[in-house]
């Protein structure tokens, strides 16, 4: 692999203006309102599992349109108050099998590891969260699933879902609301930009590797999946760009950068293919949060930091925590 992007100078200073929708608060508030109306609680099953030194359960809670998300909670034992990191998947995978995700739960938090529905199905060990919305024509995947509209574009309903993820974890007794971080790789970390700035009061942010920001730019310059199922799509309808970049211009998470309120840190890799490195800095460099960090993985692509970053996300949310 290569430098698959700008230099390092030029990534510094990227900061392309991206357009924002006049109506893009109101959109998100009122389908953030809009889920949270249906109501209902998170419900909690023990989990089949081997792992006996934590509480690991199935949550099922509401998403958008009231509708059922799955996620599995991992916590140490006991009833008092913990803080709760809530995590995203990355594009195509799922919650996996309870077994899998135990580092948070045994650094002392509550773990809330989200299933991503309709997905599931490209890498890892599965999930059990449907998507029960039709749409239009799609190339293979969801980037293109229900993009003529904002209302009917897919990931409306997971970001709602995510949103809902989190009102779910901090109406749980033993969860110490006021410390609430969100995280996640790729997609996941997309989410938890999005995130970032629908839910006002969050403790940290954690994006790594973040997809979904700077979309134009994503789809004329990134030369893997996902983003060429935008690039495949368009080929084909070629009287539906400007819409479609409307569209994508309500889950930019440059826009959602914009408005976060809550301390991040995030990781990129510069030799990155498949989330190009300049849009990772994109919604950094307009990151709105106050102090943020940026982890930069110079000899790596996707995978980012793996381990190591772990590693740092976790020395780093421990010292906040104090």
């Amino acid at each position: 692999m290569a430098f698959t992007d700008l230099s390092p100078e030029e990534l510094a200073r990227y900061r392309p203006e991206i357009p924002q929708p006049a109506d893009f608060d109101d959109f998100w508030s009122s389908t953030i309102a809009e889920a949270r109306a249906h109501g209902g609680d998170p419900e909690l099953s023990p989990a089949d599992t081997p792992v006996s030194e934590l509480v690991v359960e199935d949550i099922v809670f509401p998403g958008f349109g009231g509708e059922p998300i799955r996620g599995w909670l991992t916590r140490p034992r006991g009833d008092a108050p913990r803080p709760v990191v809530v995590e995203y998947r990355g594009y195509g995978g799922g919650r996996g099998l309870p077994h899998e995700n135990l580092a948070w739960a045994a650094s002392g938090y509550v773990h809330l590891l989200m299933d991503s529905r309709g997905q599931a199905s490209n890498w890892g060990t599965g999930g059990a969260t449907p998507d029960p919305h039709g749409s239009g024509p799609t190339t293979p995947g969801v980037m293109t699933k229900g993009i003529e509209h904002p209302e009917t574009y897919y990931y409306r309903r997971l970001f709602t879902d995510a949103v809902r993820a989190v009102d779910a974890a901090r109406s749980l007794p033993f969860v110490d609301a006021s410390r609430t971080a969100v995280t996640g790789g790729s997609q996941g970390g997309a989410i938890s930009l999005a995130v970032a700035a629908l839910v006002p009061d969050l403790s940290a942010v954690m994006p790594d590797v973040p997809f979904l920001c700077d979309f134009r730019r994503s789809a004329q310059r990134t030369p893997r999946a996902p983003f060429t199922e935008l690039t495949t799509y368009l080929s084909v309808h070629r009287d539906r760009v400007e819409q479609v970049f409307e569209t994508l211009s309500y889950f930019d998470g440059v826009n959602f950068a914009r408005r976060a309120t809550a301390p991040a840190r995030f990781s990129v890799g510069l030799m990155d293919d498949i989330v190009l490195p300049s849009t990772v800095y994109a919604a950094f460099n307009h990151y709105a949060g106050g102090e943020k960090t940026l982890d930069v993985y110079e000899f790596n692509g996707h995978e980012g930091g793996q381990g190591h970053q772990w590693q740092r996300q976790a020395g780093w949310l421990r010292d906040r925590r104090g």
